[in-house]
Formats: C-alpha cells, structure tokens, sequence
C-alpha cells in the first residue's frame, strides 16, 4: 500500500513474506527501486515450541492455552498444538475466548492444579492482554512459553521464536544509510532466518522452577 501511494519517498520494509515474489523489489541482491530492508521468513514455531517446553519442564502433563476460535492463525496454531501434545502425551487444555473480557474471566477461573503450565498460541486477542496472562500466571505459579521475546523481559518463563527487536534494530541501519545517501536500490535485502530462546530465572525462580542445564545451555538470552 506504501509503494502505491508514493512516488518518490525511499521505503524501508520487514517483512515475513517473500519481498520478491510479493512485488516489493525485483531482486535480493539489486532491490532496484525505491524499497530495500529484512526478510524474516516466517515459520510455524507452534510443535517445536511445546516441545522445547517439555523438555525445560519433564513432569509437565497439562498444558492450558487460550486462543479466539475466529481467528485463522490460532485455529491453525493449535491444530499444531493438539498434534503435538499427542505425540509428547500431553493434555491440550483448551479455552476459547472471543473477547477481551472473556479472556480476562477464563484467567480469573483457572483452578489450582488445573494445569502445570500456559503455553502461548498466536493470537491478537490474547497477547493484547500479555502482561495480564503473565501476571495471572505468576500469581498462580503457572510457567508460561510465550512466541515474543519481549515478552519473557516482561516476567514471562520462556519464549521460542524469531527476534524482533533484532529485526527492528537491522531496519533501522537501513534507514540510517538511505538518510546518509545510499539509494535503497544499492541496499540488498537482508534475510533473518534465525530463531532464538529465551529464558528468564528471576521467573524460574519465583515459580520454584529449575530449568535443566541442557535446555538453559541452548538459550540465546538469559535474564538472571
């Protein structure tokens, strides 16, 4: 839509989809126009996700997640989670939400021992209320694995996933260079395929969490 409304204005993107195949830019390597910046592939995270937080919690038998029904992203995220909770021989407990109230009930109603921990399906409904889940979670000595890094800064377990605050940190170089000068043209696109872990132990701790060295040893960000 940018590139449509404007003619002469220097465009600086991040996108999950192909750039090439989208329109934005005629090649990687020559973008060749007025738009250049970061492609960031976009992977279903949602089974290696689960998985990774089985492996931090071996005893981990229910897992609760809350997801709005309408929304395409979260019916496929947690097709994924079913199908994996199967073959790790978890229980998926599911909650449907449609609301911001209704979310905000169903984090009232969660019982004691009714799960051993939240794991996070995509969703705008839910992560528009992420700080409430991870406070609720808290208080109710629940772990959570959340898809955002910026979310396990904010008290949350852990988080698998791309990093977008390294995204925003790349484009923002770009901008920096076209501001200097550079044509956008003469800037390829820089893919970011990289996918990391976070974990937070001020959390672990207040859960009376230990996360097992071997999983602790694969995370790119550690908040102590």
């Amino acid at each position: 839509a940018a590139k449509s409304a404007t003619v002469n204005i220097p465009i600086v993107f991040s996108a999950g989809s192909d750039p090439v195949a989208s329109g934005l830019v005629t090649d990687f390597a020559t973008p060749g126009g007025r738009l250049t910046g970061v492609h960031y592939p976009v992977k279903d995270l949602t089974a290696k996700r689960l998985e990774i937080l089985k492996e931090m919690l071996p005893k981990l038998g229910r897992v609760l997640t809350l997801y709005d029904p309408k929304g395409k992203v979260a019916a496929e995220g947690v097709a994924l989670a079913r199908e994996e909770a199967k073959r790790l021989g978890l229980k998926l407990i599911e909650r449907q939400v449609n609301s911001v109230d209704e979310l905000r009930k169903a984090l009232q109603e969660i019982k004691s021992k009714e799960a051993d921990a939240f794991f996070y399906i995509a969703d705008a409904v839910v992560v528009s209320q992420a700080q409430l889940i991870i406070d609720t979670a808290k208080a109710k000595k629940l772990p959570t694995m959340f898809q955002d890094q910026s979310l396990v800064a904010k008290g949350g377990l852990a988080s698998y996933g791309q990093n977008y605050y390294e995204i925003g940190r790349i484009s923002a170089k770009y901008v920096q260079r076209i501001l200097s000068g550079t044509p956008p043209k003469e800037l390829k696109i820089e893919t970011v395929d990289s996918v990391e872990l976070a974990i937070n132990l001020q959390t672990a701790k207040q859960l009376g969490v230990t996360i097992p060295p071997q999983v602790l040893a694969r995370a790119q960000k550690v908040i102590k």
